[in-house]
């Protein structure tokens, strides 16, 4: 998630609610004159009054908290959604619109951000062909322990099974996707990762084919020397344009959480009364505790075990030597804004080779997602446990590989998780509008997930220093200090 936010003025957010909030007054009067025929007066006219500008109000304080930071409005979106539902009920269900733009604004930029994302990541690699030993066990490491986090996930979701008893209603065409994905079998999940149409797939947002195509093209590209250096100087700056477009939906992400989730919940309050709505609400307890614990055992179990199998270092001692880059990493969910910090920790505190330090740490802000991948798995198995679908082990293992394809080239993307699980829906043919199961704790959990992001580079820097740097002059380790 991107954090990078203006200067936090109070004053200025003030005065965007001044002006939102008589924006949302006149709103409101010419949306009751429209429902109720009178301008002002009559029966039943202040009831409906309230109702259209009381949420138009809650609006416009999000859109001014905003101005003090993204998560700041995000929370407030949350906040007042929840105020929304107590306050109006079902009635909130008229609003769900503002979420569905926010998802369609979502899957509109998803096929050219992957594309041009992927690309500039095997592109940031330089000639694949040069590698080396450094450059293709630091890929390996980190293919392996997404892999090993996005199978965790999976595994612990199906246990607990967090969106058991929330009977959200599916669409036929959604269920005989999710039916052809669920009964493949090796062959055609093979058959899955290439398209005869690439342009139908992304059309269609067939995700796997896509995917593949744009590592193959940027592994391909890298390899032409001068010829490909325009082209990967264009899928740059397309690359760079598409970022600024993530930033521009991002505005609206405080206002689409709003609408997703007092439109949803109103929907399920309006269709199933309130024990519905508690039941919802108790599966997403379930489901953030799921990732917690996935996080947790990834974090604290798995790659500690790695570095001491592979280093013969003690992970309690190089986990103190992290602990101000973690910290950050928490505080700003951005491992992209915590880099500078890992990388002067991975080499002054914990003295790992600088070659290593430099090399894989950045690699890793570019190409390694674990908590993000793993939290993707958890996400939408819960979402269809939650519509009610019966995922086989062929929709599973397509939920497995698109995760951990998705971590190439994503994680510098803003707000990387919620965007790449769209894709990982779309993969299996899950629906979309699941998202807003989750948005009320993906602001708490994508602190969490970037928290393991950084924690496993620091760790690969390690491991590559012991078992990726040439063994002939080798400069010796630093000691920590």
């Amino acid at each position: 998630m991107d954090n990078t936010t203006r200067r936090a003025d109070p004053a200025d957010a003030l005065r965007w609610a001044g002006v939102g909030l008589a924006v949302a007054a006149v709103g409101a009067l010419l949306l009751t004159w429209a429902g109720t025929g009178s301008l002002f007066g009559g029966r039943g006219w202040g009831d409906a009054y309230a109702l259209s500008f009381v949420p138009l109000a809650m609006i416009a304080v999000i859109i001014a908290a905003q101005r003090l930071g993204l998560l700041t409005g995000i929370v407030a979106g949350l906040a007042l959604a929840f105020t929304a539902i107590v306050l109006f009920g079902g009635e909130m269900g008229s609003y769900k619109w503002l979420g569905t733009f926010f998802l369609h604004c979502l899957k509109m930029i998803i096929v050219p951000l992957i594309v041009f994302a992927m690309i500039t990541g095997v592109a940031a690699l330089g000639d694949v062909r040069k590698l080396g030993r450094l450059g293709g066990r630091t890929m390996l490491y980190y293919v392996v322990t997404t892999t090993v986090a996005v199978v965790i996930g999976a595994l612990l979701v199906n246990i607990i099974q967090p969106g058991e008893g929330v009977p959200l209603t599916l669409h036929e065409q959604t269920a005989d996707k999710v039916a052809a994905a669920s009964d493949a079998g090796v062959g055609a999940i093979i058959l899955s990762f290439v398209s005869d149409n690439i342009l139908a797939s992304m059309a269609e947002l067939q995700m796997l084919p896509i995917i593949v195509f744009s590592l193959l093209f940027g592994a391909v590209v890298t390899t032409l020397g001068e010829v490909g250096a325009p082209v990967i100087a264009l899928c740059r700056g397309a690359n760079e344009a598409m970022m600024k477009i993530v930033h521009l939906v991002m505005l609206i992400a405080p206002v689409g959480v709003f609408g997703l989730i007092a439109g949803d919940l109103g929907e399920r309050l309006a269709e199933a009364g309130p024990d519905a709505l508690l039941t919802q609400l108790e599966s997403l307890a379930s489901y953030a505790a799921t990732v917690v614990g996935g996080l947790a055992i990834h974090a604290l179990v798995v790659i500690p075990v790695l570095l001491w199998l592979t280093t013969g270092r003690s992970p309690l001692t190089y986990a103190r030597g992290m602990a101000g880059a973690l910290l950050t990493a928490f505080s700003t969910a951005s491992s992209a804004a915590t880099m500078p910090m890992t990388i002067e920790q991975v080499r002054d505190e914990n003295g790992v080779d600088d070659r290593a330090a430099q090399f894989v740490i950045p690699l890793g802000a570019t190409v390694n997602m674990d908590g993000t991948a793993l939290y993707e798995a958890v996400a939408a198995i819960f979402i269809a446990q939650a519509y009610g679908i019966e995922l086989g082990l062929g929709a599973q293992v397509l939920i497995i590989i698109t995760a951990t394809l998705a971590a190439v080239g994503a994680a510098g993307i803003p707000q990387a998780g919620l965007v790449t699980l769209v894709m990982v829906l779309q993969a299996v043919g899950l629906p979309t509008e699941g998202v807003g199961l989750i948005l009320a704790v993906d602001w708490l959990l994508d602190r969490f997930r970037t928290t393991v992001n950084v924690w496993g580079d620091a760790v690969g820097a390690a491991v590559m220093e012991r078992h990726g740097l040439p063994d002939e002059g080798a400069s010796a380790p630093l000691e920590p200090r």
